[in-house]
């Protein structure tokens, strides 16, 4: 029960920032996004968009979970180790509880109630 609560929540709060990102993407709007690690901008965007909205929804619902946790992990590594670099502590500490999370949830897995759970019992 604890790593249902653990995906879903952690799952649902990152969403709740991929959904911004994911309008962004598709409002017509030239692309204003920071590009920490050197793809150009809108690639950026992609990339944190697929980990924080598909990769989200994912861990949520429990389907590939181990999988899904990556690209959330690294997305939050980017954001504590590059983009908040010169930020100090207090702005990377949020970003690096939930690579804690996630990191955690990928050793240990979707749990029992899980659509993995469900996939692996058939």
């Amino acid at each position: 029960m604890v790593l249902l609560v653990l995906r879903v929540v952690g799952g649902s709060f990152m969403l709740t920032h991929g959904l911004g990102k994911f309008k962004a993407f598709f409002s017509g709007e030239p692309i204003q996004f920071r590009d920490p690690i050197g793809v150009e901008a809108s690639a950026s965007l992609v990339l944190a968009v697929f980990a924080e909205v598909l990769c989200a929804i994912l861990l949520i619902i429990g389907l590939s979970t181990r999988l899904a946790a990556i690209p959330l992990a690294m997305t939050m590594l980017v954001a504590a180790f590059i983009v908040h670099a010169n930020d100090g502590f207090g702005r990377q500490e949020l970003p690096l509880l939930y690579a804690a999370i996630y990191i955690s949830i990928a050793l240990i897995g979707a749990g029992k109630y899980s659509l993995d759970n469900l996939i692996s019992k058939k």
